[in-house]
């Protein structure tokens, strides 16, 4: 379906030892399945779990051509992996997801239809329009979710209904320029991209997905990442 257009999947992981099998294994059952070329980069920040040795594991199993290993030396932040991700991908366009199966590859065949049949520039998916939602999640986190959410649109106005989200294609050059423009750091770096992306005049396509708790593992979501969201997020309001 993707015809000529080879897909770079961006993964950041720490501590994802059992939740990387499982995601590696999804994706390229739906890339074998609608015939699109692909790569899954791993980019993991020194996990003390084992993560990156299973990583080399699924490298055996999948071949190098399809699992690239890019570690690094320590916890050294999302926005710094993707920079070390992009360096290496060899796709025209790239796929950012989470590793902990909150993302479900199904919904990236719908991303690539829309970008395809639109020529867009960007395609993120949405929690907050169309049948898209959250399941797993206790009222205090998905009211916590939809204030943040509601609190960086009004400040932010980036004209999509799911700023906080982290499920998203990009054109290669369109993720490289984004990047390099950004100044944020953490949770807020996501929010950033889509605020850069408008005042570049890139098109913005939107797939409502399903969001999924993560069922291994510790959220990365805590008390100071909340206060780091919030400063990042007022930082952000005067810079842009």
């Amino acid at each position: 379906m993707a015809g000529q257009h080879k897909y770079s999947v961006l993964l950041p992981t720490y501590n994802e030892r059992e939740n990387l099998p499982v995601i590696v294994w999804l994706l390229t059952k739906t890339f074998q399945e609608n015939n699109i070329d692909y790569e899954i980069i791993v980019i993991d920040d020194n996990s003390p779990d084992g993560t990156l040795e299973i990583a080399k594991q699924l490298q055996k199993i999948y071949g190098e051509d399809r699992i690239l290993l890019r570690p690094r030396a320590g916890k050294l932040g999302l926005g710094t992996a993707y920079v070390h991700g992009i360096q290496h991908a060899t796709g025209d366009f790239i796929f950012i997801l989470d590793a902990d199966m909150s993302h479900h590859p199904k919904f990236m065949t719908e991303m690539i239809r829309l970008q395809q049949a639109k020529n867009l520039d960007v395609v993120t998916g949405t929690r907050y329009a169309g049948n898209g939602g959250v399941y797993g999640w206790d009222l205090k986190r998905k009211v916590i979710s939809r204030g943040a959410n509601f609190l960086a649109t009004v400040l932010l106005r980036p004209g999509v209904s799911d700023l906080t989200g982290s499920f998203r294609l990009y054109k290669k050059e369109v993720l490289a320029k984004l990047i390099s423009s950004c100044i944020s750091k953490g949770y807020v770096f996501q929010m950033e991209m889509m605020v850069r992306a408008r005042q570049f005049n890139f098109t913005i396509g939107e797939v409502p997905i399903t969001f999924v708790d993560r069922v291994f593992g510790d959220s990365k979501m805590g008390a100071m990442e909340i206060v780091g969201f919030a400063k990042g997020l007022l930082q952000l309001f005067v810079a842009v």
